[in-house]
């Protein structure tokens, strides 16, 4: 990296308002955690035998790990691709993925009945079911979220090397040259992951069979799911370098977004021609999409998000429009978790005998969650090398923060 893309902390302070009141949700998130131990999950949720299944697992964990796809969706281009120029999008996009992943993780031990075994999943291997799905899916998310931590390590590492306590400074100099030489496995094996467990989600469902509405229904769903969160990892990273540029006043990085965008627009492109073709290759389906019932609904809704990128990206004149950029990347954003969301809730259908809408405490669980990873990612930002770029001084900051970054850094 040259001085220019030198990751460094952002510093400033970290009590200020906004993060005392994501901290005051956070804390208010694991009061009621602590409660749904002691309660259980019948007096602290509105789960049921027909949905064992509600909002921790279908935001929290579906849907939250494919937000979280950005670290897995930029090393794909970076390292796989040998496209280094977006280099300096790594780590930002694995904070994103070591905090998304982390929570998930949290909200499986949260919604398990006996959370106090699940450390017996990857330790007794003589009892797995090596036909399981579910298994997959757990065992994945589990290593996926040491591996995403692993290759963030060099930022505290490189934090270390200048801190003031010998003892530390000492450590960090030693061990910061042996996990750079060892990342290179850590990357393979972190790309590997998601590429299994976000297949595995959609394949999870498949086993519901005609509970899944057939407008989702579909053999093409593992793939529909890996697709997806490839297309949400990159619309994360574009939402996530525009408000880091706004709200810190640094210099936004235009051109490699637009660049970036125009891959995850290609991407979406690919993923909507397959499920459109797949609904008219299922001719039955297409009578269902002018029901206008619920699953209809939702179905336009899902395909009309998804689509709207699609057109708003189309010229490189688009593509270097920043608000044209961000508005693209959060209507891929809401498409993505919509559809992930339908699938796991919306459309799963047990019977008419059983409903669910997720209880209060489930709703402040899941709030309090998202923001405690918002502020745990303000905090790794200002203390840590994240990200890149050389920070502004006061009077650019102030230009930064006053334009509509209309022109490339």
């Amino acid at each position: 990296m040259n001085a220019q893309e030198q990751a460094r902390p952002v510093g400033g302070r970290i009590l200020t308002p906004p993060f005392l009141a994501l901290t005051a949700l956070a804390a208010l998130s694991a009061v009621l955690i602590l409660w749904r131990f002691v309660a259980g999950l019948g007096a602290s949720t509105a789960l049921n035998d027909g949905y064992p299944w509600g909002l921790w697992i279908a935001f929290d964990v579906v849907t939250g790990t494919a937000l979280a796809c950005g670290g897995y969706a930029v090393a794909l281009l970076v390292y796989v691709l040998n496209r280094g120029r977006y280099h300096t999008l790594v780590r930002p996009a694995l904070v994103t993925s070591a905090l998304g992943y982390s929570i998930a993780g949290l909200s499986v031990a949260i919604d398990v009945g006996r959370p106090w075994l699940i450390w017996k999943v990857p330790l007794f291997f003589w009892h797995w079911n090596h036909r399981s799905v579910l298994l997959e899916v757990a065992m994945c998310i589990m290593l996926y979220t040491l591996v995403a931590w692993i290759e963030l390590s060099p930022a505290f590492l490189e934090r270390g090397e200048t801190s003031s306590n010998p003892k530390v400074r000492s450590f960090s100099r030693k061990v910061l040259p042996a996990v750079r030489r060892g990342l290179p496995f850590f990357i393979a094996f972190g790309l590997l992951l998601p590429t299994m467990h976000q297949s595995s989600l959609g394949s999870l469902l498949l086993l519901s069979g005609p509970r899944l509405n057939a407008l989702w229904n579909t053999p093409l769903l593992p793939l529909l799911f890996l697709l997806s969160c490839l297309a949400m990892g990159y619309g994360a990273v574009i939402i996530e370098s525009t408000l880091s540029s706004r709200f810190l006043g640094r210099p936004l990085e235009l051109m490699m977004l637009s660049r970036l965008s125009r891959v995850m627009a290609w991407i979406l492109s690919v993923y909507l021609a397959i499920r459109i073709c797949d609904l008219f290759v299922r001719n039955s389906l297409l009578a269902a999409l002018f029901r206008f019932d619920l699953f209809s609904i939702m179905t336009w809704v899902e395909l009309a998000l998804l689509a709207g990128p699609i057109v708003l990206l189309a010229s490189s004149e688009r593509r270097r429009d920043p608000g044209n950029l961000f508005l693209a990347a959060m209507l891929l954003l809401l498409g993505g978790a919509l559809y992930r969301f339908d699938v796991y809730l919306v459309a799963f259908q047990p019977g008419p005998q059983w409903s669910y809408f997720p209880s209060v405490t489930e709703i402040l669980i899941t709030t309090g969650l998202v923001a405690g990873e918002i502020a745990a990612y303000i905090a790794l930002i200002k203390l840590f090398p994240i990200l890149s770029g050389r920070k502004p001084t006061a009077p650019a900051r102030a230009a930064v923060l006053g334009r509509s970054y209309m022109t490339a850094d």
